[in-house]
């Protein structure tokens, strides 16, 4: 599960007190509720998912997993075939095994790699190639805690840093355009993809299929999909389809 053998269009779970939300702009009180969390990823799979996004909103922002109830349940009820990649509040390189162990197949850190950047070797350690770095954007500088932190980092150079220490991948989100079905920011995902030999899975901005083609020719390996798939600007598999043409 670790590689990424061609484009994967990626549906969101982003989880918040129990039910699943998108946020607009990485901003708290912004989210509209989908409803829940299992509900969501039984649709996404049935419609075709291969690999589905989870995340803890409440433990990206508190640096503690609060909703471990509503992933596991997903954890759950997806089959084998299935792929889960699950970001939000993981801390320690113990949080991330014992997650691995349990069924996850690829971890996703964000603010704890910035403090500690050698969580990324010791898990990778274990457990190779599940670790993709987070790396959440804001004018064009790395952020931490749930969008609250500026860290100085440029996006680009903290990727090349992190494949260095051993990430499997780098997650970038463009914060800018977070969850405004407004358009994405095509150069800067070009920018991380081009520091990397990695894959790197874009996120943030997905308001047209147009948008999932244009990410695919900038180099991503996946893009994460939430609020366009939500409030039915396209379908999975027709972001799949046109995807696989470009």
């Amino acid at each position: 599960m670790s590689g990424f053998s061609e484009f994967e269009v990626i549906p969101a779970v982003d989880v918040q007190d129990g039910s699943v939300v998108q946020l607009v702009g990485g901003e708290r009180g912004t989210g509209k509720r989908y409803g829940d969390p299992v509900e969501a990823a039984s649709r996404w799979i049935d419609e075709g998912a291969e690999i589905l996004h989870l995340v803890d909103l409440d433990g990206a922002f508190e640096g503690e997993r609060e909703n471990a109830a509503a992933i596991e349940a997903v954890v759950d009820a997806v089959d084998e075939g299935v792929g889960l990649q699950l970001g939000g509040g993981i801390r320690t390189a113990e949080d991330a095994r014992g997650l691995l162990d349990a069924g996850i197949d690829r971890v996703i850190v964000g603010t704890a790699a910035v403090e500690n950047p050698d969580i990324v070797a010791e898990i990778d350690e274990t457990h190779p190639g599940s670790v993709v770095v987070s790396l959440d954007a804001k004018e064009g500088e790395v952020v931490v805690s749930g969008w609250t932190e500026g860290t100085g980092l440029d996006p680009a150079e903290a990727a090349a840093r992190y494949e260095e220490l051993g990430a499997g991948a780098v997650l970038f989100t463009n914060v800018d355009v977070e969850g405004r079905l407004e358009g994405i920011d095509r150069e800067a995902v070009a920018s991380v993809v081009e520091a990397v030999d990695i894959p790197v899975i874009a996120s943030g901005g997905v308001a047209s299929v147009d948008d999932v083609v244009a990410l695919k020719e900038a180099g991503a390996a996946a893009v994460v999909v939430g609020t366009a798939l939500y409030e039915g600007r396209f379908t999975l598999r027709e972001a799949q389809a046109a995807a696989d043409e470009a």
